[in-house]
């Protein structure tokens, strides 16, 4: 595990002077790539660069990288939660729901659809954690039943109408700014994680189950608790991405953020967070999830389609993956 956390997070090496440690560190490596597809993006594409174009591109990351935050941790403690995706689907739905049924006002549009996905987590924590089912099986599961649960409500039907004040989530600026509320919330978002996961007790408790769960649990680490916990996090912000998804799109469908999960993981891994669990960073995820925006905003300029923009995620998770494995290999062949 000691190999595979400093393969995700420096390279090649450890080094024992600080400067060097921090200009090889991945995130850095990250932050050179981000800003090598910035400059591709400017050359490709003559509105890349104009300034409400650049705004457009935060919603390409920001509701994708709120879960991933959270994802974050919860592959840290060597878990995953696969059902993100339909936890937005089902919120959503729900949304439309109490909208068309009871009228609900935007405070409680906003609040089913945050309680929804805390109920969701919850759900795949209890079966994970109490039932001790592995949690990709249940998430596998859970992304079915979360998602057909919204077929059956809906149908091939869908919800539109959304009050004018609840689509300013989506759609809103700050002020007369070009910078969006999403990109805010998200930016607040990722320094709360930072502090939670790098500067508090929590998140050393994280990184000690994601190392060692057993011994974790042996020194005083309420293991099931801490992942529970995290469970249901990762469902809060589902959910607060499916308020943001819907107040954006301004409509409701059972297929809505189909996909999503894969680019939140492969922001996650991406990041540097090792998929054995035991290490990662905020940090990285944040560039990790800069990049991803970057790369389908561009793409999306030059009329590449949908399905080409898929198999360059799918490919770039496995990529991601597979070189922390292959440097290890490499080194023991060295040795």
């Amino acid at each position: 595990m000691t190999d595979m956390s400093s393969a995700g997070r420096q390279l090649p090496d450890r080094l024992d002077n600080p400067l060097k440690s921090a200009v090889l560190s991945w995130e850095s490596l990250l932050v050179l790539v981000a800003l090598a597809i910035f400059v591709g993006n400017s050359f490709a594409s003559p509105y890349f660069l104009n300034p409400w174009s650049l705004s457009d591109l935060t919603f390409n990351f920001t509701e994708k990288g709120l879960i991933a935050l959270a994802m974050a941790l919860v592959i840290i403690t060597g878990e995953i939660d696969l059902s993100v995706a339909s936890i937005i689907a089902l919120a959503s739905t729900l949304m439309g729901f109490a909208l068309h049924t009871f009228g609900v006002p935007t405070p409680v549009l906003v609040l089913v659809g945050v309680l929804t996905g805390l109920g969701c987590g919850a759900f795949n924590g209890f079966l994970v954690t109490v039932l001790k089912l592995p949690s990709i099986v249940v998430t596998i599961g859970t992304m079915s039943l979360f998602r057909g649960l919204a077929y059956i409500i809906l149908g091939d039907r869908s919800y539109g109408g959304y009050p004018r004040d609840f689509a300013w989530f989506g759609q809103g600026y700050i002020g007369d700014s070009v910078i969006s509320f999403e990109l805010v919330l998200f930016a607040v978002a990722a320094v709360l994680f930072y502090v939670l996961l790098h500067h508090t007790n929590f998140g050393r408790r994280v990184f000690a189950i994601g190392n060692n769960a057993t011994a974790a649990q042996f020194s005083g680490v309420r293991v099931d608790r801490i992942k529970f916990v995290l469970f249901c996090l990762t469902g809060l912000m589902s959910g607060l991405a499916a308020v943001l998804l819907t107040a954006r799109l301004g409509s409701t469908r059972p297929s809505i953020a189909q996909g999503f999960e894969l680019d939140v993981i492969t922001m996650v891994v991406l990041g540097g967070v090792s998929i054995l669990g035991g290490a990662g960073s905020i940090i990285g995820v944040v560039i990790a999830a800069l990049i991803i925006g970057l790369v389908t905003f561009g793409l999306g300029l030059l009329n590449v389609p949908g399905i080409v923009m898929s198999i360059f995620t799918g490919s770039l998770l496995i990529v991601v993956i597979a070189l922390p494995i292959l440097y290890k290999m490499w080194k023991e062949r060295r040795a």
